[in-house]
């Protein structure tokens, strides 16, 4: 393999010839091979338009020049178009504020500009990833701007899943609502309930904890760009703030806006914190969900036996025909994980010290670990067992009367 020396304040550093990240990044990946896992997409996307708006907002301000300006611009429309991901390297759990994954950001970005402006790979003397890429910028505000709009646009995936499950439970509610059955307290016999009115109350469970979901949107459309290092805005021309984030809500198609308290922006994680609670609230009440699903389902012989549930798969190796709940058993797993994933959100959350938390890219990948299981299962759980499921009515009545 071919290298090429790219100098920076440490020194030089040999790198891939035709890589588009810098010395940056060379050190970085070396140090932070932690999860094996490079960046999520809408963490690139999100860091993409930050540069792109930066660039705007800078040209517009008269404190960069338009040939460079431009070609951070084009750079940053090859990145959102799909090109160069694989130049994005550095771990999801990487340095103390993102700024790893910052300085990634930079150096493709001014890579794949050099190359626009027809020089070559690391001839940062023409445009340079910090005093050109990153100029009005520190990663204390664009790495926590950029995590808001990452889980937006996560989220955005999310609640359309989050609506399919409650719509299939709720068309579960209406089919059962004729047949009942005992209800139970403590697992214990208690007074008639319809399985229907069971359903019913899932639907509504879900739908209350997704409007606590929804409610946490507000805070994360508030963000820190602009703030620069300690939040005061430092280094940053007069009218930046406004362009950038208006550009950048633009280019998003969020509503973005100002956070007014620019320090608390950067000293407090609150709308990352709130989300991912929101997060595990929902996958507490899912994961109750999945425990009585199982629950009904349980025997042929032996159990409850009321509701049978569809086959996926085999369900043992050892004894032909069973049929586990095998998704509702993957959806416990999941709701579990979710739930693990938001107390590191909150110990990391708690982490700030003074003018900054720098515990950010674990908190990202939490909630994004989080919402990618939402969003990649509950389809599957809606489809493949809710709506499958169906009603043991035979046994409803002997236990029905012999508990009464």
């Amino acid at each position: 393999m071919r290298n090429r020396s790219d100098k920076d304040s440490l020194g030089t550093v040999k790198i891939p010839a035709d890589a588009y990240y810098g010395p940056f990044t060379g050190r970085a990946i070396k140090q932070y091979h932690v999860t094996g896992q490079n960046p999520h997409p809408y963490l690139i996307n999100s860091f993409a338009m930050i540069k792109r708006s930066a660039a705007i907002a800078n040209m517009r301000t008269k404190a960069l020049d338009r040939k460079r300006g431009n070609a951070i611009v084009k750079a940053c429309d090859k990145i959102l178009a799909g090109k160069y991901q694989d130049q994005f390297v550095v771990d999801m759990i990487n340095s103390g504020a993102g700024t790893a994954f910052n300085m990634n950001t930079n150096e493709v970005v001014a890579n794949i500009a050099l190359k626009i402006l027809h020089k070559g790979l690391g001839q940062y003397k023409y445009l340079h990833p910090n005093d050109h890429v990153n100029m009005s910028q520190s990663s204390n505000d664009t790495f926590p701007t950029a995590m808001h709009v990452a889980i937006l646009f996560a989220i955005r995936d999310t609640l359309p899943a989050i609506d399919k499950l409650i719509n299939s439970l709720g068309r579960k509610a209406k089919q059962f609502s004729s047949y009942k059955k005992v209800g139970r307290t403590h697992l214990m016999d208690a007074l008639p309930v319809t399985l229907g009115s069971e359903f019913a109350s899932y639907t509504t469970a879900l739908t209350v904890a997704r409007d606590g979901i929804v409610s946490a949107k507000k805070e994360l459309e508030k963000v820190a760009l602009g703030g620069t290092a300690v939040g005061t805005g430092a280094n940053t021309p007069n009218g930046y703030r406004s362009i950038v984030i208006t550009e950048l809500a633009k280019k998003s198609k969020l509503p973005l806006r100002p956070q007014q308290d620019m320090q608390y922006a950067l000293q407090s994680r609150y709308a990352v914190a709130s989300m991912s609670s929101a997060l595990k609230n929902f996958s507490v009440e899912l994961s109750k969900i999945a425990n009585d699903i199982r629950l009904m389902a349980s025997g042929p012989i032996a159990g409850l036996s009321e509701l049978d549930i569809p086959a996926v798969h085999a369900g043992s190796s050892i004894m032909p025909g069973k049929v586990n709940p095998s998704l509702a058993e993957c959806m416990n797993m999941i709701c579990y994980s979710i739930i693990g994933n938001d107390t590191t959100v909150t110990l990391a959350t708690q982490a700030g010290q003074f003018e900054l938390n720098v515990m950010l890219p674990v908190m990202l990948k939490a909630v994004l670990d989080s919402t990618d299981m939402l969003t990649n299962f509950l389809p599957i759980f809606a489809a493949n067992l809710i709506d499958g499921l169906t009603a043991n009515k035979k046994n409803f009545k002997p236990t029905l009367k012999k508990a009464l």
